[in-house]
């Protein structure tokens, strides 16, 4: 990326206001160092714990965690002040994650065990005459209560823009699904180990495989993913922490470094992110670092550095990434209450 691109970058950051968050905070990316500088806040939108933002930066969306479940757009072109485009109602309650998917927004609806497919018009608005159409899942988990439900927990395309993939928390499983005219499908459905809880998931720059944080256990499932039939094979599962399992660690956050040599997962309760070392289809933990807060509940990477979101002690950490030992190293820190999720756009 030219000097010039990484001069534009800016951070997103959600926050849950029902816990004293200030919204959606924005914030400029200091080139070289990764530090941010906080700068405006949207504050019209109750809960806005995830957000998404177009590839070309110009819209960003949220979505409202709240019962009722809705989102809502905003231009954000860079230099302006972030604008509201609009609002939709996804159908759902406590929508938890959002992704942009072939003209169309996706909301994982944690709360009602659904994934909404809401159309978007070319300039990133939301197609009012055009219905939602919401796909609800079915099944369950071993674990109580946590399990008794579906909880779609993560929504995004594949890296091809071919296959939705859902990750569902409740059900031990993910789901790779078609869009035909606004409306998915499923196409297939994959089991994770039982009791698991996948959470979120990152696929491997190359396309080949897909990594999944599980917030019930503290591991990483390495999964084969084939785009050509959209199938996913479980491979083998990965622990975020050296040692046995312990009871209050609940991973969030997992990215994958854009050149495939590592991956990184956040964990609350041990507070804590953990580096592996992609070795063929297997992952090796490298260590793990303080996350410099408490209760990292989301994580980004850009440029050779991480972000991590962390909730309960309200603040943004950014780190860099030894690019010799896949390591973070703490590089500072802007306070956000009740701070969700940050993006880097």
């Amino acid at each position: 990326m030219a000097d010039g691109e990484r001069q534009r970058r800016r951070a997103f950051i959600g926050s849950f206001t029902a816990a004293g968050g200030p919204g959606i905070v924005t914030a400029s990316v200091t080139p070289n160092t990764g530090a941010l500088a906080l700068q405006d806040s949207i504050t019209d939108l109750p809960d806005p714990s995830y957000l998404a933002i177009t590839p070309d930066g110009d819209t960003l969306y949220a979505v409202s965690e709240t019962t009722e479940g809705t989102v809502a757009a905003y231009r954000v072109r860079d230099g302006d002040k972030p604008a509201l485009l609009g609002h939709a109602d996804v159908h759902g309650s406590g929508p938890t994650h959002l992704a942009l998917h072939a003209g169309h927004l996706l909301t994982a609806n944690y709360g009602s065990g659904s994934v909404t497919t809401l159309p978007l018009h070319p300039d990133g608005t939301f197609a009012d005459a055009a219905p939602a159409a919401v796909l609800r899942h079915t099944g369950s988990g071993p674990h109580t209560p946590r399990q008794q439900t579906p909880h779609p927990h993560h929504a995004q395309s594949d890296p091809t823009g071919r296959w939705a993939v859902t990750v569902d928390l409740g059900t031990d499983s993910v789901r790779v699904c078609t869009l035909t005219d606004g409306r998915l499908d499923i196409h297939g459905e994959y089991a994770l180990r039982p009791g698991s809880g996948p959470r979120h998931l990152a696929f491997h720059p190359d396309g080949t495989l897909a990594y999944i944080a599980n917030e019930l256990t503290p591991t990483v499932t390495v999964c084969r993913w084939d785009a050509a039939d959209g199938s996913l094979k479980p491979l083998a599962e990965t622990p975020v922490l050296p040692g046995a399992p312990v009871g209050d660690a609940y991973p969030s956050g997992i990215v994958a470094s854009p050149d495939g040599r590592f991956v990184w997962t956040a964990t609350r309760g041990e507070d804590v992110l953990s580096a592996f070392a992609v070795e063929g289809e297997t992952l090796r933990l490298l260590g793990t670092v303080p996350c410099r807060g408490h209760w990292p509940r989301a994580l980004a990477e850009a440029d050779g550095f991480l972000y991590a979101a962390n909730e309960r002690s309200g603040d943004v950490a950014w780190f860099a990434v030894d690019t010799a030992t896949g390591l973070p190293r703490y590089g500072g820190s802007v306070e956000v209450p009740a701070a969700s999720c940050v993006i880097i756009g």
